[in-house]
């Protein structure tokens, strides 16, 4: 690139294919918009390819907002418009906001700004003034990319008119359909509709039925819609399964050569009674003072080479998506079912982290390999927690070595809960529940799941192993991700500060709190009745985990370094992290490594965002099937207590089956009410009645929306 002046002075910049900060360097320069020739004069653009390539770059610049496009055809920086590029995040009630890109205060949309544009939508919007509750007021200026070309929702046809009412209840504006394009669909039938003209300030989007879900409730019908409601890639691409096949179902001797031969140590896998991909075993030897232990992870990446289909479409996914009775795996069934799954009594290709603990419960040495194994057992958590309570000296007949590796598994399993207490890592409990169906594949109850040390056992092998991952990345200096947990940001420690004090639970920091500082109050909330409730709001305190190239420790656990190494079946920064790990084994360097810090920052991100996505679908799915399944019980009684109180009602979650809803302030007692928000209480103004956080309250069921998935109580006396 070369510097020359004009004949008038002005200064251009000579590039054959000039990149994005030379574009911005110009406009900056010449302090006002260009026209796109007017560009290709000062940059000095000769060849048609370079020419197009400007073309399709200012494009792609006006896309991620870098650019505008003026009414008379010139670029602009928005940032000298007084522009703001973001997201919409739309109301239900009809307004909306634009949230900025680069962060700060939100943008208010009124409900006739929002008729361009659909929740999700990426917008160019200009401040226009500040609204009567002093919020800054938007107008939208350009749509930058629209989020949605599908919509999920409701078919309606009446009066000669056809409909999609979204599910979306954020999606506030219903999809047209011209009657020849209805597939066929009937009124109260789910369908997914394609939008063929999006929506505009006076017309609202219009669309056309491609695919006929089902009737409203069908069993099934609740994962399908979050499937396309989150855009959850749920079909293999041409090539991908074929891809998969082509490997066989057993292993070679030619896969064998070269790797260490665990064949003969008696790895077994330990997990749920449903459970059909097997991404870890684990063995352990009592030793003087200390323990030996082996994770043997599935070596997926010995399969799924880098840019290959298998991988393009890996990253897609980035993650398996587990909905109750059904799961969307991350790779076809040949693999994570079949040769990459450590099934039993067959040979497997594995990652292997050899460790050496001592009766701290600390790791003294370890070593990564590239091996072959082979399961002796395909284990459940509750055939080991059983085998354990009983004494009995075999979990199984003929298995004294499998045995003897769990009992020394279970010694080991207590060193390492110790050394975790000893550090200050937060022991939450979780209040997960299992959903059970009939045979036509409806939800039938709802019960908790318990957890045992069995579980805990196998939580705490993968810890370990995962910690020396990371280790193992930070000291060969490669880029890889690194699973990162922030402290809890400042904003929400003075709430949660009020909530703690307003129980009488002391708080042990000043200015921001330790790891160990959570732990002792899950300490000390052990045996109080309002102990879930707390340890659900110490948990919506903490900051969301992400996967980073720069390691800033696992707040939660209490840890300097921390990666995703023991699941690679089914999340792809572990794929990544054995593909790492690989290269310095194999390269004892990370020079030659295939994947540059940029390319692993931007996988990074896209993990963690695609990660999030699947846990929302997870999470609304189980909105949904609570909602089917209380519709069955309106009228029926229960035992709950208060989790939430706001000013305009009590949220209630049941004990038996941890289903919420709420009682709306006008089922209370008939009074009027005032809300303390610091010490989250209700009082009747006449009564005195008090309604406060972890009170036992009876309720009865007297109204379920499943589109909303909202379940209202009244309390009963």
């Amino acid at each position: 690139m070369n510097t020359r002046h004009d004949s008038s002075g002005r200064r251009t910049i000579r590039a054959e294919a000039p990149d994005r900060q030379t574009i911005l360097a110009l406009l900056e320069d010449h302090g006002k918009p260009l026209k796109r020739q007017d560009m290709i004069e000062r940059l000095d653009v000769k060849s048609a390819d370079s020419r197009e390539i400007l073309r399709r770059r200012l494009r792609a610049m006006i896309r991620d907002g870098q650019l505008i496009k003026n009414r008379r055809n010139a670029y602009g920086l928005p940032a000298k418009m007084d522009l703001v590029a973001g997201r919409v995040s739309a109301h239900k009630d009809g307004y909306g906001f634009v949230m900025p890109d680069e962060g700060g205060s939100d943008l208010y949309l009124s409900s006739r700004q929002m008729r361009r544009v659909l929740h999700g939508d990426r917008v160019m919007a200009s401040v226009i003034g500040v609204d009567a509750r002093g919020r800054r007021e938007g107008a939208i200026r350009e749509i930058l990319e629209r989020a949605h070309d599908k919509i999920v929702g409701r078919f309606i046809e009446e009066s000669g008119i056809a409909l999609v009412v979204p599910d979306d209840p954020r999606i506030n504006q219903d999809v047209i359909i011209p009657l020849p394009d209805t597939a066929g669909a009937r009124p109260g039938q789910v369908v997914v509709a394609e939008i063929i003209q999006q929506p505009g300030e006076r017309q609202p989007p219009v669309g056309r039925v491609i695919e006929i879900l089902g009737e409203s409730g069908a069993p099934g019908l609740a994962t399908e819609i979050a499937v396309r409601n989150f855009g959850l890639p749920h079909e293999w691409p041409k090539g991908v399964e074929e891809q998969a096949r082509a490997f066989g179902d057993q292993v070679t001797e030619a896969m064998i050569s070269g790797r260490r031969d665990l064949r003969d140590l008696p790895l077994v896998t330990i997990d749920g009674a449903d459970a059909r991909d097997f991404d870890d075993a684990v063995y352990a030897q009592r030793r003087k003072n200390g323990w030996r232990l082996v994770v043997a992870i599935a070596d997926v990446s010995h399969y799924v080479s880098p840019d290959s289909a298998l991988d393009q479409e890996a990253e897609n996914r980035a993650t398996s998506v587990y909905f109750p009775g059904r799961v969307i795996p991350m790779l076809p069934e040949a693999l994570s079912n079949g040769l990459c799954s450590l099934n039993p009594e067959v040979e497997r290709l594995c990652l292997v982290c050899d460790m050496s603990i001592n009766d701290k419960g600390q790791v003294t040495r370890s070593r990564f390999d590239a091996a072959v194994m082979r399961s002796q057992a395909r284990l459940t958590y509750r055939e080991v927690w059983d085998w354990l309570v009983s004494g009995q000296p075999e979990i199984r007949q003929n298995m004294s070595a499998v045995s003897r590796s769990l009992k020394d598994l279970h010694g080991l399993f207590q060193a390492l809960r110790r050394a975790r207490t000893r550090r200050g890592a937060i022991d939450f409990e979780g209040s997960e529940v299992k959903f059970l169906f009939d045979e036509r594949g409806a939800v039938a109850d709802i019960v908790p799941l318990e957890r045992n040390d069995a579980h805990l056992l196998i939580e705490e092998c993968m810890i370990t192993a995962n910690v020396e991952a990371a280790n193992f990345l930070l000291r060969n200096q490669i880029p890889a991700p690194f699973r990162v947990h922030e402290p809890p940001p400042a904003m929400k420690l003075e709430p949660l500060e009020q909530f703690l004090r307003s129980l009488g639970i002391r708080i042990t920091w000043k200015v921001r709190p330790t790891p160990r500082d959570f732990e002792q109050i899950v300490q000390q909330v052990k045996g109080r009745a309002d102990k879930s409730l707390i340890m659900a709001v110490l948990l919506r305190a903490q900051s969301m985990a992400s996967y980073q190239v720069n390691n800033a420790g696992h707040f939660g656990l209490a840890l300097e370094a921390y990666a995703h190494f023991t699941s690679p079946i089914r999340r792809y920064p572990d794929l990544l992290v054995h593909r790492a790990i690989h290269h310095v084994l194999e390269h004892r360097s990370a020079k030659g490594y295939g994947y540059s810090r940029q390319r692993m920052e931007k996988l990074c991100e896209q993990s963690s965002h695609r990660s999030r996505r699947a846990e929302e679908a997870e999470w609304d799915v189980l909105g949904r099937l609570k909602a089917y399944f209380m519709e069955q019980h309106i009228g029926d009684e229960f035992k709950g207590q208060v989790t939430g109180v706001t000013s305009f009602g009590l949220f209630i979650d049941l004990e038996k089956n941890r289903v919420s809803g709420l009682v709306h302030i006008t089922s209370l007692p008939n009074d009027y009410y005032h809300f303390d928000p610091v010490v989250h209480r209700l009082t009747g103004d006449r009564s005195g009645k008090v309604f406060q956080l972890a009170q036992k309250v009876n309720v009865r069921v007297v109204a379920v929306s499943v589109d909303e998935r909202k379940i209202d109580f009244e309390l009963v006396s």
